[in-house]
């Protein structure tokens, strides 16, 4: 192996996993320029900063936002860097509060949202060590004016304007940060902080949602056919995609790189990266171990990339659903993920049998798109880099609904709550409606309901219980209403014959009785 082709080894697998989102002319997450906002930022308390629309502000590319809801919470200011989690004082800050039996300042009091300055350390470690502490939510408070605002914002001593804001990106490590988090710009930074140190309350709302632009919400999975840490989440999501139908549209997106760009096709048009590319050097992939004589092969990686690329185009394309498609990824992962079967064909043709999939299709899609080993471009991996390029996509996996980015880790629950939230208001699917805030998710979409079938069970029989109680009860006071009824015609009944037979026993008495003018004897 070359020096030449490792070094290019080297720079595809730090360009995947460590390419700076601040210095990459195609990222969009939150630029000004770029994609959608998704957040909002208001001040509620006091109303003197109320501001129709909402602050500006830049939203963290790590944390877990709660799309489709808000957080509404007092905010405590802290003077500390909070970038040494052992020192962190959590009695100090404003505003000031009460003091507890030995004459020091309560905590602050959760829940509650944390302003700190920004500097000392990175903007992860900051949120994390204020997540420890128990905040519900960061706002970082920007140090440095934007140039454009200088005529509003007043630069601390030192400190030189900026031509745009930075990027609040993860350094790598911000997989645990569950809490979301905004930078603030400095000129409305700088009048919070003035409230809350002159102990005044300061009540913010951060607000997440996905555009919702009709009732069918689309999401994409960027990945690779190696990738380790999407597996999880490609084994699960069929039925949510199934249960979801045609309300939602998938789109599966393989991650490749462009050979020409990245030098693997020398001046006089040989392929400089040997096994890492096909189409002699045009679309290349990470070696998945790092070995170019042995192994699974960037080349392999690519193939594999294009049959998945057909068999959603075939299976997939038509409803959104593609329901083959996770089967067949299922099935590839547990009978071929391995260096000895990833490319044997016979393991691949086993895996589309298992999953319903026409082997010979798929094979002549692959050709017809331009196939892999002539110096010709590829159709469909064409399309696969304008995609990657238009997205601007620098880490994998990574999720997008409705074009959005979706942080967090890659799980079930998050992508699905995520996808119903990108719904038009009142056009949801049923589904979403049923297992959105369930505490199991995953169970919810494959019963059919929220819960255990024993809870589900238990309910049916106490209901029936309660049936046949009430029912009990009803038949037990009609029977009660008829018996005095039936009395009340009895009494009435007899009370009339009495009365019909009382002027005759009044007559025969009188005709019986006997008087003293009666000359009768007894003896």
């Amino acid at each position: 192996m070359t020096s030449y082709a490792l070094a290019i080894l080297l720079y595809l697998a730090a360009t995947s996993y460590a390419q700076d989102p601040e210095n990459d002319p195609n990222y969009r997450g939150n630029d000004p320029e770029g994609a959608v906002t998704t957040s909002k930022l208001q001040i509620h308390v006091p109303k003197t900063l109320t501001k129709p629309g909402g602050y500006e502000h830049r939203e963290a590319l790590f944390g877990i936002p709660p799309y489709g809801a808000s957080l509404t919470q007092n905010v405590y200011y802290t003077e500390q860097d909070l970038c040494d989690a052992n020192s962190i004082n959590t009695r100090a800050g404003f505003p000031i509060r009460a003091q507890d039996d030995t004459g020091q300042m309560l905590p602050w009091p959760s829940p509650y949202i944390l302003m700190v300055d920004r500097g000392g350390c990175t903007f992860v470690q900051k949120v994390r060590n204020a997540q420890r502490v128990g905040a519900a939510g960061v706002m970082i408070a920007d140090n440095t004016c934007l140039c454009s605002f200088q005529d509003v914002c007043h630069p601390d001593p030192g400190h030189d304007c900026e031509i745009r804001e930075p990027i609040m990106a993860d350094d790598g490590s911000g997989s645990d940060i569950s809490i979301p988090s905004f930078l603030m710009f400095k000129q409305d930074a700088d009048l919070v902080k003035a409230e809350l140190m002159a102990n005044h309350v300061v009540r913010m709302e951060m607000q997440w949602s996905l555009p919702a632009p009709d009732d069918r919400v689309e999401y994409e999975l960027w990945t690779t056919p190696t990738d380790t840490i999407s597996k999880d989440f490609q084994r699960q999501f069929k039925e949510a995609a199934v249960a979801l139908g045609d309300r939602a549209y998938f789109t599966p997106q393989m991650y490749i790189y462009d050979g020409l760009r990245s030098g693997c096709v020398s001046l006089d048009g040989e392929n400089e990266c040997y096994n890492l590319c096909t189409n002699n050097g045009r679309y290349c992939a990470t070696d998945p171990d790092n070995d170019l004589d042995r192994g699974i092969s960037g080349a392999d990686v690519v193939r594999e990339s294009l049959r998945r690329m057909c068999i959603w185009q075939h299976y997939g394309a038509v409803n959104g659903v593609g329901a083959e498609w996770w089967d067949y990824v299922n099935e590839f992962m547990y009978r071929c993920d391995t260096e000895e079967f990833f490319s044997n064909n016979q393991c691949i043709k086993d895996a589309m049998i298992h999953a319903n999939i026409d082997d010979v299709k798929i094979d002549q899609c692959m050709s017809d798109s331009g196939g892999l080993e002539e110096d010709d471009e590829n159709a469909l991996l064409e399309v696969q880099l304008t995609a990657k390029d238009k997205s601007g996509v620098v880490i994998l996996p990574a999720m997008y609904v409705n074009r959005v980015s979706i942080r967090g880790s890659l799980e079930f629950p998050t992508v699905f709550k995520a996808i119903c939230s990108g719904y038009f208001t009142g056009t949801a699917p049923d589904v979403c409606a049923t297992c959105d805030t369930c505490p199991d998710i995953k169970s919810c979409i494959s019963n059919g309901y929220c819960g255990s079938k024993k809870l589900q069970e238990s309910v049916s029989t106490m209901n029936m219980v309660y049936a046949l109680a009430g029912l009990s009860a009803v038949f037990c006071l009609f029977s009660f209403i008829q018996h005095r009824r039936y009395e009340r015609q009895m009494q009435a009944q007899v009370k009339g014959i009495i009365a019909e037979y009382m002027p005759l026993d009044q007559n025969q008495m009188q005709n019986t009785a006997v008087s003293d003018e009666d000359d009768i004897e007894f003896t």
